[in-house]
């Protein structure tokens, strides 16, 4: 039998990787539901490995490259690709971006109006990352966690993991030596009068934001990336600033309703690349920083090789339907 500690997206992807190549999984979660994972439960669900490429090292990239394929095997992926937006002040930012990134195209305002006719007029250019997607991490979660236990994954709620498990995927919990947490604010908004289709980020020097369609006029807005081990409420000023980026990207969304925020700590490595690392007789699989949604796939993959003696996991979308 295999115990995994931590029912968030790293430790139900990784019992999935491993189950179904026949393991015995026994997965032990703290909390009471999926909801009680807040890194997880508030997390943006992009599947935009180009995008991160903007901030990221290439090694997170090429590990997100398969993500979409691998989450289509368990939940509904809206495959309508990424926007990037500027205001006409900042131009020198959607230049840099696309300097920084690749499997983008350049578009101009008008083919802009066609993707999203509610951002028509509003930029003169975007760049379109085709191949990029975003998925409802809620949903996402729910039907992971289905998933699992239909390959017959034991999952123990409400029950503190042993001292010593094989695998450890509970984040800044795991009290793994050389993580640091980055604390992530988000908003959920209703917003009628306004209709996306697909994920935009609004570049801004001072605080990015993208904006993720939930359906039926919901939306979230995240985030910050903040060095900070606090969990109090949002503050005023990312609230603020989120909403006042929102606004820019639409005016309509001045009228929308804050329904819900979140904060989670998400673990890091100082070098923002998650990894497994080894400590005893447990593998820890750690530092997804602001990418859990698109590196845990890879990562329980890279972890359900090093069990099984597999050929080295070098691309996710070879094994997702294996």
């Amino acid at each position: 039998m295999i115990t995994i500690a931590g029912a968030g997206v790293a430790g139900l992807a990784c019992a999935w990787e491993l189950a179904r190549r026949g393991a015995n999984v026994t997965l032990f979660e703290a909390g009471a539901a999926p909801s009680d994972n807040p890194c997880s439960w508030f997390a943006g669900g992009m599947l935009a490995p180009w995008c991160e490429g903007e901030i990221a090292d290439a090694e997170v990239v090429q590990l997100g490259a398969g993500a979409i394929k691998w989450w289509q095997n368990i939940t509904h992926v809206e495959t309508r690709g990424t926007l990037v937006v500027a205001p006409p002040r900042d131009r020198a930012e959607l230049v840099r971006f696309a300097q920084r990134t690749d499997h983008h195209r350049l578009i101009d305002g008008e083919a802009l109006a066609r993707l999203e006719p509610a951002l028509e007029g509003r930029f003169r250019q975007a760049l379109f990352f085709k191949d990029e997607a975003h998925i409802d991490p809620r949903q996402a979660l729910i039907d992971l966690t289905a998933a699992v236990q239909a390959l017959g994954v034991d999952i123990r709620y409400d029950t503190m993991a042993p001292q010593n498990v094989d695998v450890d995927c509970r984040g800044m919990a795991a009290g793994l030596p050389g993580l640091r947490p980055i604390r992530g604010e988000m908003a959920v908004i209703e917003a009628p009068d306004v209709t996306l289709t697909r994920t935009v980020r609004l570049l801004h020097p001072r605080i990015p934001l993208y904006v993720v369609p939930r359906g039926n006029g919901v939306y979230m807005i995240g985030a910050t990336m903040i060095e900070s081990s606090s969990w109090r409420p949002i503050t005023v000023r990312s609230m603020l600033e989120l909403l006042g980026a929102a606004f820019a990207l639409h005016p309509s969304f001045g009228e929308a309703s804050l329904i819900e925020t979140g904060v989670g700590l998400r673990p890091a490595f100082a070098d923002n690349i998650p990894r497994l690392t080894q400590q005893g007789d447990t593998t820890h699989v750690n530092g997804l920083y602001r990418h859990g949604f698109l590196l845990a796939p890879a990562l329980a993959g890279q972890l359900a090789t090093q069990y099984f003696q597999e050929k080295p996991y070098e691309n996710q979308s070879e094994r997702a339907d294996a």
